[in-house]
């Protein structure tokens, strides 16, 4: 039988990775995939699996967050979402 908490971190992990898929913000799904990598380290330690858990945190969280960011920002996707925000809010204001 799986402990209450495995399950709740296991569910946690097939939600986010599904709502990393259907999001239309490309900031907001980076900062769920980055939540999902913290995640899973933690079910590697109590998996007993520190290396693992170790090397899921740095390379999952911190380099591939990193890169993911810097790639957003070079090829300007975050700047048109938040032009498009802008554009939106004046709609909305008229």
């Amino acid at each position: 039988m799986m402990p209450i908490e495995e399950a709740v971190l296991l569910s946690y992990l097939v939600i986010s990775a599904v709502a990393v898929c259907m999001m239309k913000r490309l900031l907001a799904s980076m900062i769920l995939f980055a939540s999902f990598s913290v995640v899973t380290s933690i079910v590697w330690i109590l998996l007993a699996a520190t290396d693992l858990a170790i090397t899921e945190a740095a390379v999952g969280t911190g380099i591939a967050g990193i890169l993911f960011f810097v790639v957003l920002k070079r090829i300007g996707v975050m700047e048109e979402e938040h032009q498009k925000e802008k554009e939106w809010k004046n709609i909305g204001e008229q």
